[in-house]
């Protein structure tokens, strides 16, 4: 809009000057006391003035009330010219349109901003939900919509529709927490991760919600998983299978010929017999052990969690470490930051994985002769107890590092292969995680977050 109005201060001028002449005259002619038609028509001319000043005044007025006006309402296709209300007036409309300038830049820049975030959000490929306290849907892209097999969601509750209490489920996630949900759509099984976080808009908590089918994912570290342990109990039954399969078919021919018809046996036959038979015994009573072995890995406890002091855990782990270090040249050390530093675990089934990764440091290192060992407990910037084991033993080879937290899979001639299994599985029944990493012959590094 382009405003064209004469000369303000002209104008101004003039009818201040032709007001103040009125105003004169008219006082003039009360002090000498002349009262004539003039004087009297006179009075009415000096008001109406007045009003017409206060009116051209009142339009500069205006203009600056439509300029904020265009502001609150986002109008900035207003263009204001002041040009001709002379060179103080120019300057006023140059700011002014500068200043509308800037604000159609910021909403250009603002504009472009949204819509490479619509773009990003629409195109990621996790599934994002916000929803209002509510449940009213705010926003749903088109990886959620596919995820969840729906073409439209206006209110968090129709999720119950495609399973039963999904809404309930969503809405009682903590902010910032993961859970595994999963769906069963026409006897097809949806395994979906979710994550939570709430966020503030227009004085309202909403939350966001991002979903992540991980069916595939999971089918394929499932394959991967019973592949491994399947590679394993083969080779641990068939070392114990295939000697016996042997001994009982040596045994066999000493017993009978080839028609079926029982041999004379000497004193030196008898006694092959009785140690094959004692070896098949010795390999059965391994194999028993074994499948012990494999059922006591189904059977680990629950956690009582509480309170636990670690620098009074510590103190009884280095205790029971004494006799396994004695006499050997093994630096055994121990760091606590914050010294006062408390974890809420079960502190008999920690203490028995720490126990566990400190006797492979010990096992590492026993052909060291400058064997050090490292126990170290500090907070991580997450706010995370973060415990460590640390050796400079032989360490671990990077064919096999992936490989070790498989049950029955060792490299020690006397290993059972099961304890750094139970370790992680009681571990992630505390909720945390436990994670190795090794240079050989350098520094292998056992890491629980808890």
């Amino acid at each position: 809009m382009v405003y064209k109005m004469k000369n303000f201060r002209v104008n101004l001028i003039s009818r201040t000057s032709l007001l103040t002449v009125s105003i004169f005259v008219f006082t003039y002619s009360l002090i000498i006391n002349v009262l004539s038609l003039w004087t009297i028509l006179l009075l009415p001319a000096v008001l109406y003035q007045v009003y017409l000043l206060i009116k051209y005044i009142d339009k500069s007025n205006r203009e600056l009330a439509y300029f904020l006006e265009s502001i609150t309402y986002s109008d900035f296709s207003q263009k204001f010219d002041f040009s001709k209300l002379g060179a103080s007036f120019k300057a006023l409309s140059d700011e002014f349109n500068k200043i509308l300038d800037k604000f159609r830049q910021a909403r250009s820049d603002r504009e472009e901003s949204i819509n490479y975030l619509e773009t990003v959000v629409q195109h990621i490929g996790v599934g994002l939900i916000s929803f209002d306290p509510d449940g009213n849907v705010v926003l749903i892209n088109k990886s959620a919509k596919r995820i969840l097999r729906i073409t439209n969601l206006h209110n968090i509750n129709a999720l119950d529709k495609i399973s039963p209490n999904f809404s309930s489920f969503i809405g009682q996630l903590p902010s910032g927490k993961k859970a595994a949900y999963k769906i069963i759509d026409k006897d097809e099984i949806v395994q979906l991760l979710i994550y939570t976080t709430d966020f503030r808009m227009q004085n309202k908590i909403c939350k966001l919600v991002a979903l992540q089918n991980i069916q595939s994912e999971l089918e394929e570290k499932e394959i991967d998983a019973w592949q491994k342990l399947i590679r394993v109990l083969t080779h641990e039954i068939m070392n114990s299978v295939t000697p016996i399969s042997s001994l009982a078919s040596t045994v066999n021919q000493y017993l009978f010929d080839k028609e079926g018809f029982a041999n004379s046996l000497s004193n030196e036959n008898i006694e092959d017999i009785r140690l094959a038979i004692n070896a098949i015994q010795k390999r059965s009573e391994g194999l028993v052990n074994f499948v012990d072995k494999y059922r006591s890995l189904t059977k680990i406890p629950k956690p009582n969690l509480d309170a636990v002091k670690v620098s009074q855990l510590f103190e009884r782990i280095k205790k029971l470490m004494e006799s396994a270090l004695k006499g050997s040249s093994i630096k055994f050390e121990i760091l606590i930051n914050p010294p006062n530093l408390e974890v809420t675990a079960d502190s008999d089934l920690l203490e028995q994985v720490l126990i566990n990764l400190l006797n492979n440091a010990i096992q590492s290192l026993s052909n060291s002769k400058e064997g050090k060992i490292y126990l170290t407990a500090i907070i991580d910037e997450r706010g995370y107890a973060v415990f460590k084991v640390i050796d400079n033993g032989v360490g671990i080879a990077a064919d096999i590092i992936d490989r070790i937290f498989i049950p029955f899979f060792t490299t020690k001639k006397e290993g059972s292969g099961i304890g750094l299994s139970i370790s992680r599985q009681i571990i992630r029944a505390h909720g945390g995680s436990i994670n190795v990493s090794s240079k050989p012959n350098e520094e292998t590094v056992f890491t629980i977050r808890l």
